[in-house]
């Protein structure tokens, strides 16, 4: 997995979690982020490795997101790492 795939997958990611506003709002409530920083936040590495972590800490989410973008999820893992996301 290369930075930029995992930066790829992580901005799919954080779309597929702005599709529902359920899903944005928990993660948001759990990143403490606002809305309005989603933009620039989208551009760090931290950030971007949260929003995987957000994910993996949510297996249905995690599948269903997997099977939305067609990727295998343990791919998911390995991005997350790649960005400096929390060991699974």
């Amino acid at each position: 997995m290369t930075l930029p795939d995992a930066e790829i997958m992580a901005l799919k990611a954080l779309g597929f979690l702005a599709q529902d506003e359920e899903r944005l709002g928990r993660f948001l409530a759990l990143s403490g982020a606002a809305p309005t920083e989603l933009r620039r936040l989208a551009g760090e590495a931290a950030f971007l490795a949260g929003v995987l972590d957000n994910l993996r800490s949510d297996q249905s989410l995690l599948l269903a997101f997997a099977q939305s973008e067609n990727f295998d999820p343990s791919a998911v893992d390995r991005a997350a790492q790649c960005l400096g996301g929390s060991e699974s």
